[in-house]
């Protein structure tokens, strides 16, 4: 069976599948289709359960899950760090209130993080990897940055005005939960099982293959050396990834609660995992 596999082209997701997409482990008899996408667009294709196993934010998944359940593994967790407001030159909370900024999504976990820390906001929706020039070029006077831009924003002389990482571990003693892969329901619980003991797999032979898992990630860094893509994919691929445990698990529940109690999720599902 063909089973379509969605993630977004940067290193940490490229780390967590390089044993399928390398073929470095058993895929007890499944075909598995790579398709590489921004996570904003694996969001609004998740609306459409396009995919039969995908990448998707945390805030997303309060949209889809009537068709996905949320696998156990391959969950980005930001634990004392996370999307970050960058901006030219420091600026206040009140003051972030009164610019618009650039945002790579309205169903990221960063987009809904950064209302449950700064309230309502004008912004405009920016691709992820150009958020950064914009904010330096002076198109938007700060932005919100996910991925490698969360270490590579020095660079251009930008400040952090808040990680909002930072912000919520310290409101909730809990890593912040960004991405995490779901599975499409219909497959049924057999089969979700099973694909989940696969992923797993590639997750764990990534992680034990260091090296090799890394050169294969180093084609998706968009231009970072190895020891900052070394960095990066540590951060987002590690213990909470292999199993998010109950603290991950309490985590998304928590962030959708206060999404929903907020007035961004309007409805609330339940949150359903693959045990």
């Amino acid at each position: 069976m063909k089973i379509t596999l969605g993630h977004s082209p940067d290193s940490d997701d490229a780390f967590m599948f390089y044993a399928l997409a390398r073929h470095q482990i058993d895929e007890e008899g499944y075909e598995f289709e790579h398709t590489l996408r921004d996570i904003e667009t694996l969001n609004r294709w998740a609306l459409e359960g396009k995919l039969h196993v995908t990448a998707i934010s945390v805030h997303g998944y309060a949209y889809v899950a009537d068709q996905y359940a949320i696998l156990p593994h391959g969950a980005s967790m930001g634990d004392d760090y996370g999307p970050m407001i960058v901006a030219r030159e420091p600026l206040s909370r009140q003051a972030l209130k009164e610019v618009k900024i650039a945002i790579p999504g309205t169903l990221t976990s960063a987009y809904l993080a950064l209302r449950l820390w700064l309230g309502e906001f004008a912004y405009d929706v920016v691709p992820f990897n150009q958020i950064m020039e914009a904010v330096h070029g002076g198109e938007y006077a700060a932005g919100l940055l996910i991925h490698e831009g969360q270490l590579t924003h020095p660079e251009l002389g930008l400040k952090t005005i808040v990680d909002l990482g930072r912000w919520w571990k310290s409101e909730t003693g809990l890593p912040l939960p960004l991405g995490v892969n779901v599975i499409r329901k219909d497959l049924g619980p057999e089969r979700m099982r099973q694909l989940s003991r696969i992923l797993h797999h590639s997750i764990q032979h990534g992680l034990e293959n260091r090296g090799r898992a890394l050169d294969y990630a180093l084609e998706f860094a968009r231009g970072m050396d190895r020891s900052l893509a070394d960095q990066f994919v540590g951060m987002y691929v590690n213990d909470w990834t292999l199993d998010m445990g109950d603290a991950g698990k309490e985590s998304i529940r928590r962030f959708l609660q206060r999404g929903h109690d907020a007035g961004v999720i309007e409805t609330l599902p339940p949150v359903e995992f693959v045990e």
